[in-house]
């Protein structure tokens, strides 16, 4: 299902600080980390679809997704979501035109949120209630609620993020060894949230349970990878 935490123009010379964490069945075929081959695009691939989760370009685009969770979605979709990613890294069109342009079709997609992006413009939107917004700088953090649902898994990670992980980016000469790390410290955490303050979203107590951690294992579904990037 996949979670992001998103800096957005807050470090200075580093207008990109992200981290995230991809969420699938494991036993989903998937090529790691790798520059595509005619292509822009730098980023893992979803070898059952074609597309991607995450990826960027040497020329600074970037772009994340997560899935929007709802189980009374039973709908079949004709297109992955995964290519949306490849579809922008391959783009030229500024962030926001491309989003424009994406809200045209969107309901070709299972529910997402999104952010995408270069060094100088980023922007966030969902096919399930968010229009295309250009985002002022600061942090983001989204799951698979909208971005304004503010879900006690997500706020465990933004406080993570903002007091433990941003501070040490400020530091001079901080190890690159020890800024891995702290953020797979973080990504890592598999504490999962009380009953009581789990979102609702059309499936059951124990999958909502299951999935209320920033690190999910089960047997067969779970955090697959973690990123780091900075731009």
């Amino acid at each position: 299902m996949c979670i992001v935490a998103l800096a957005w123009q807050v470090l200075e010379d580093t207008p990109v600080c992200l981290i995230s964490n991809r969420d699938e069945f494991y036993q989903r075929p998937t090529h790691a980390l790798y520059e595509w081959e005619h292509s822009p695009i730098i980023a893992g691939q979803d070898l059952q679809s074609g597309g991607t989760w995450m990826g960027i370009t040497a020329s600074g685009r970037w772009a994340v997704i997560t899935n929007f969770r709802d189980g009374r979605d039973q709908n079949h979709y004709p297109t992955s979501r995964g290519h949306i990613i490849q579809k922008f890294l391959e783009s030229e069109l500024p962030p926001i035109r491309f989003a424009r342009e994406l809200e045209k079709h969107q309901c070709d997609y299972a529910g997402f949120n999104l952010f995408m992006g270069d060094q100088h413009q980023a922007v966030y939107m969902s096919n399930r209630g968010e229009a295309p917004q250009v985002l002022a700088h600061g942090v983001y953090v989204v799951s698979n609620g909208l971005i304004t649902e503010d879900w006690q898994k997500t706020r465990h990670l933004r406080k993570r993020f903002t007091q433990e992980f941003l501070p040490m980016l400020q530091q001079d000469r901080i190890p690159e060894a020890e800024l891995y790390h702290a953020a797979w410290d973080i990504l890592e955490d598999e504490r999962q949230v009380i009953p009581d303050l789990l979102p609702q979203t059309g499936i059951s107590l124990e999958m909502e349970q299951l999935l209320s951690s920033t690190f999910i294992q089960s047997p067969t579904y779970g955090t697959r990878c973690s990123n780091f990037l900075r731009v």
